[in-house]
């Protein structure tokens, strides 16, 4: 029999705050910082055969403070910078536009899978706010917290899996379900 461990096949991520330093409506490729460690972890997952993706919500854009332009130079240069994703979902919709892809919604995860052609369940969302976990349960993929200094108490208190970074976070995922 199978572990569970082998159902992984796709490791997704937050953007901001989880795989790059959150610089609030970051529209300049220049401000991207990738966190210490994400290099590592992408390619160890990479040499595994796992999928990788970005799942991002970008409410700045329904803001009108970003454009859709200056969103993807940002993701070009995360990609330049932390290696090809296999995919990405961005949400350019407000908190109050009532769409299914904006986290805490499943739907960038759900569609994320769809395009890598596996089940949600076949997938893992590592991000750093309650309602990336949030996400994570509704579509049905396993989510591991890395909380930063803005991550809530009872966003960590609610997380089923939580992380000290994302060296331990993608450790947890390789041994399998809790």
């Amino acid at each position: 029999m199978a572990s569970n461990a082998s159902l992984l096949r796709a490791v997704l991520f937050d953007r901001d705050g989880t795989l790059v330093v959150d610089v609030p409506y970051n529209g300049d490729p220049r401000k991207v910082r990738p966190f210490p460690g994400a290099r590592k972890v992408l390619d160890e997952l990479r040499s595994r055969g796992l999928a990788t993706g970005v799942v991002s919500n970008q409410s700045g854009i329904a803001r009108g403070i970003l454009t859709p332009g200056e969103v993807d130079s940002v993701n070009a240069r995360v990609e330049e910078l932390l290696g090809p994703f296999d995919v990405w979902e961005v949400c350019p919709h407000g908190d109050h536009d009532g769409c299914v892809c904006r986290k805490p919604a499943p739907g960038m995860i759900r569609s994320a899978c769809s395009r890598l052609g596996i089940d949600a369940s076949e997938a893992a969302f590592i991000g750093d706010i309650g309602s990336d976990m949030e996400a994570a349960r509704a579509a049905g993929a396993r989510g591991v917290l890395v909380p930063t200094p803005l991550t809530r108490d009872e966003e960590v208190a609610a997380a089923g899996e939580v992380a000290a970074d994302l060296e331990q976070a993608v450790a947890l995922l390789l041994r399998g379900p809790v």
